[in-house]
This record gives C-alpha cells, structure tokens and sequence, in this order.
C-alpha cells in the first residue's frame, strides 16, 4: 500500500518476504518469519471473516528487508470501506510484532485505523506457540473495529467543518504530536484542493482524509500510532466544534 512506502520502505511481494534471510534463533530470541506472518493473518481473516473476502494484500520493506510492514485488506459488498488487518513485523529487533485493525478507503489507500496495536510481544522463544492464538484474537476484534469505524466515518460525513476550525485542528493535531511541520501544509493543501472529488464536501470526513493524506510520509515505523492518535481525537466526545468556534470567535 502507498501509505507504507514512504520513509524508506520499498514495495514488496510475497516473494520478497520469504527471500529475506532469517536470523538463527538464539537463548533469547526467536524469529517470526516475514512470510509467516503475513500468510497467517491473510488465511486468518479469510476463515474467521464470514462475508469478506480478502481484495488485496500489500507489504513493504525497510532496513534491507529488517522491517516489514503490510496489509490485509477485505472486501465486504455492503460497504464502501474495505476492513483492513495492518501488520508489522522485525528481524533487528527493533519491533514487536504488532497489528492494528479498522478500515481502508479504497478510493485512495487510506487508513482509518481504531482501537489499539496488538502488540503479540517481543520475539522470546515461546512466541511461536503464542502466536496463532493471539492472530486469531486480533482477526475477531477487527469486525467489531471494522464496524465502528463505519459508524465513525459515517458520522464524520454528516458534521460540517468550516476552514476556520479545520485550520485550528491541524493546529491541535501538531500539538499532539499526530502530523509533522512538513505534514501540515500537505493537510491544509488536501483540505482546501482535495484531490478526490470524494473529499470536496466540507465535512470532517474530507478533513480526516486530508490528514491521512499527509500521515502516508510518517515513518513506517509510527504510522500505526499516528493513525490510531488521529482516530481517537477527531472522534472523542468532547470535541464540540460549534462550541469551539464560538470561543474562539
């Protein structure tokens, strides 16, 4: 997917994941195979996901194929959103395994990423055992995640969003440390020109996606967290913009 190839990561195929070399398992570590894991997770979701079926699966790889990043993606015909399962995976050590569930809109490769990272845990000598059953728990909690961000987006469409305010929001997402300095006149430039006539209704739903447009350039590394830290404030309860504009008037 586009917005893991960003920052270093480099498109791969499923060739590519097996072709990397794996590291010895040691006293202390044992590895979870690229391939492995994203095989797993594509056959998980097939099995578990009554109603979709899997449309698309898309990797990336950093550090000279060290780091993986992917996703599933799932296709239900009674929604516009696909369910997407992103994973992520390290043979350096530098990650945990790690997996984030929630939506995709097809239209442009972006996320729309709820609940929490499941991280399964580090790469110990008994994650091998560990692994399938923790896979199986992520797959179950992503119809759920699914769902809610249908809900979400949904009401994301219906809540009007004036540039005044959605200029003060990308003020506070900087603040929260969600879009970078170099993010944020990609945001206001997808704000005020999106580039998908999907997006040109004046709703947090086109800003949401004016924000994702701009998280594609993170760090593979933190784009689950960002994704996540974005989903979390636009829809906490007590962001009440008509109130804010009054305020701040």
């Amino acid at each position: 997917m586009e917005l893991m190839l960003h920052c270093g990561a480099n498109e791969a195929t499923a060739q590519d994941l097996a072709a990397v070399p794996v590291p010895r398992v040691t006293n202390s570590y044992c590895p979870v195979t690229h391939d492995d894991l994203a095989n797993m997770l594509a056959d998980m979701g097939q099995s578990i996901l009554s109603g979709f079926e899997l449309a698309r699966s898309q990797f990336g790889l950093s550090k000279d194929g060290q780091q993986l990043f992917g996703i599933h993606t799932f296709q239900n015909s009674g929604y516009d959103l696909g369910l997407s399962v992103g994973f992520r995976n390290s043979y350096n050590k530098t990650l945990s395994v790690g997996i984030a569930v929630g939506a995709s809109v097809f239209v442009c490769d972006n996320l729309a990423l709820t609940g929490d990272i499941t991280v399964m845990r580090k790469h110990t000598l008994n994650v091998q055992s560990d692994l399938e059953q923790l896979a199986v728990t992520s797959i179950l909690k992503a119809r759920s995640a699914f769902y809610q961000v249908n809900e979400d987006a949904q009401r994301m469409k219906e809540l009007p969003l004036e540039d005044n305010n959605a200029f003060r929001l990308i003020g506070l997402l900087y603040g929260h440390g969600i879009i970078t300095p170099r993010q944020i006149p990609v945001t206001n430039r997808e704000w005020l020109k999106p580039q998908h006539a999907e997006f040109e209704p004046r709703t947090m739903w086109s800003f949401y996606n004016a924000v994702t447009e701009a998280l594609k350039s993170s760090p593979p590394r933190t784009i689950m967290e960002r994704h996540l830290k974005l989903h979390k404030l636009i829809n906490q309860p007590g962001l009440d913009l008509q109130r804010w504009q009054y305020a701040a008037g």
